[in-house]
């Protein structure tokens, strides 16, 4: 790898418990990549992350079937005005709700949801994220509810932490289930749908090791697949797109539009999308904006050794 650049670029609403997004952007001969696990991944779990960096920047991506990926907007968790402004301002025709924060009550979420069931109208799509809040008879309840409010849910991501407990709430619903943590996080991510856990496998390039290890999940899981981001810059993006852009089938909307969630980025070519839809790229974008969205000394130490510590387990 040539050049190592780290940036720290604010949040505009709180999102996993965190209000700046931080990581390395990484230099090879096909390009940039980027390296960004979240602070509560360790040395280990972080080896994919700087997997899918390595191959974005030395390999590149395999060819797209497609040359665009339609997306969901994603609404934190604000209140309803906030919510149906986001969305209506999106261009998208299918939104993503986080749910079941702390901070929020069932009540909130349902007001959330049914604002942004105002904003896309009748023919749009809501789909709901937990973040493995809830045990199964508290999702069960929820998801009723939920589903109520917006008049009809696509799919309810990650409701709780097992694989064992999605199956459970899965038989007990009628919303389909989507898998993401059980997945991203699993040693086998294959389980999911051995268990007939969930309807739909949620996919992202960095913690499954790369565009073409994604691929490869993907095709064994035997699930309808959305690619999903995990808050980067561009450069990260971009790594999604190729992944959804190369998927054989493509059946929901993909949750890569999240470009809106950082204040800025590491590059003027953002991947925002454009009337609900992104381009599928054939590498990561020139961060030629760098330099404006840099770690100070310290936050660029600590990621630099990290960086070091994560090649060390590969």
């Amino acid at each position: 790898m040539d050049e190592h650049l780290v940036y720290a670029i604010p949040l505009r609403n709180r999102f996993r418990g965190i209000t700046v997004r931080e990581g390395v952007l990484l230099r090879g001969p096909a390009g940039w990549g980027e390296f960004c696990p979240f602070a509560d991944y360790d040395d280990r779990e972080s080896a994919p992350w700087l997997a899918a960096a390595v191959e974005a920047s030395e390999l590149g991506w395999p060819a797209p079937v497609r040359d665009r990926v339609e997306v969901n907007t994603t609404v934190p968790v604000v209140g309803a005005e906030a919510a149906y402004e986001m969305v209506a301002a999106s261009g998208c025709r299918t939104a993503k709700v986080k749910v079941a924060d702390p901070r929020a009550s069932i009540v909130e979420d349902c007001e959330r949801v049914a604002a942004v069931r105002d904003a896309l109208g009748p023919g749009g799509a809501i789909r709901v994220d937990a973040n493995t809040a809830w045990d199964v008879d508290t999702a069960v309840k929820a998801i009723r509810e939920l589903d109520r409010a917006a008049g009809g849910l696509e799919y309810v991501e990650q409701p709780c932490p097992s694989i064992d407990e999605l199956a459970a709430v899965r038989r007990k619903v009628d919303v389909r289930i989507a898998a993401d943590e059980s997945i991203r996080r699993a040693e086998d991510p294959l389980r999911v749908a051995v268990a007939n856990a969930a309807d739909v496998a949620v996919i992202k390039v960095a913690p499954l090791g790369g565009v073409r290890r994604a691929l490869e999940v993907a095709e064994a899981a035997g699930l309808p697949c959305v690619v999903s981001s995990a808050v980067e810059t561009s450069v990260g993006l971009a790594a999604g797109l190729a992944l959804a852009g190369a998927l054989p089938e493509l059946e929901f909307a993909c949750g890569l539009g999240t470009m809106s969630l950082l204040t800025d980025d590491t590059t003027s070519h953002s991947l925002s999308p454009v009337d609900g839809y992104l381009p599928v790229p054939r590498q990561a974008p020139e961060p030629d904006r760098a330099a404006d969205t840099a770690a100070d000394e310290a936050t660029t130490k600590a990621w630099l050794d990290r960086l070091r510590r994560v090649e060390g387990q590969q």
